[in-house]
């Protein structure tokens, strides 16, 4: 993976503002879009990223994690299939977003599960978790928003207890040229309106193409995990390529 490749998804930016680091405008779009996210989530991808996170969830359950961190953990739902399906002693969500934490917190709240699941807004580059301190560390939809990756990844790993699991799901574009034709037209014309409609906000869901688009996938995805020292790195591509979970163990 050559850095010009590595590096291209960290020039994508939300609103396009040279003069604003990737992570505010990130924080920016999050906080506007937080009160229809859940919707446009499901509509986005008629209702499989449901499934999505159960099959990663899958992934830990051998490893049996007590304590897991979500990172960009957005509105909780990844937080909430980790705690139902494998009943850790903790998970904490971290994200960069306030307005995204709220509506986590809300739901967290309505199904009694404050003591198990925490919140708190903080940024993957610098997190304020102790060294080797959870068994498993997750992200959903969230790596192409990361300000830097390598350092994203570093920082992940830094936190992970030896023996421990880095499980990441992500978007990703097909790599057949007929579905790739209608997944082009799906995410460059039909969700961005949907997105005007519904939130306010057709830049972010013009940025959301884009920025899948220009992330690392495959092969170049793994190469990140273990250049952050990581080890049996692993992907596996999801619904005729849409989505891919990466795996990787300290």
């Amino acid at each position: 993976m050559s850095d010009e490749n590595g590096n291209r998804v960290e020039r994508v930016t939300p609103y396009g503002d040279q003069a604003t680091a990737k992570t505010e405008q990130v924080r920016q779009m999050f906080d506007a879009i937080a009160p229809a996210y859940d919707f446009m989530n499901r509509a986005m991808t008629l209702g499989i990223d449901i499934w999505w996170r159960r099959l990663a969830v899958k992934r830990l359950k051998r490893l049996s994690p007590t304590r897991i961190l979500d990172v960009a953990t957005g509105t909780g739902d990844f937080a909430i299939q980790l705690f139902k399906s494998l009943h850790p002693q903790h998970i904490t969500g971290i994200d960069l977003s306030q307005g995204m934490l709220d509506e986590a917190c809300r739901k967290v709240k309505e199904k009694g599960l404050e003591k198990n699941i925490s919140f708190e807004q903080g940024d993957c580059m610098a997190l304020e978790m102790e060294d080797e301190s959870y068994d498993a560390v997750t992200v959903a939809f969230g790596v192409r928003n990361f300000e830097h990756l390598q350092q994203g990844y570093q920082e992940m790993a830094r936190v992970l207890r030896p023996g421990g699991m880095l499980c990441v799901l992500e978007l990703s574009t097909p790599t057949n040229p007929i579905i790739r034709w209608f997944y082009d037209l799906y995410t460059l014309h039909i969700i961005p309106w949907i997105g005007s409609k519904k939130s306010g906000e057709k830049s972010a869901y013009r940025y959301l193409p884009q920025s899948i688009a220009a992330v690392p996938q495959g092969d170049d995805m793994l190469q990140l995990m273990r250049n952050a020292g990581l080890r049996e790195a692993t992907f596996k591509r999801l619904t005729l390529g849409v989505c891919t979970i990466y795996t990787a163990a300290k």
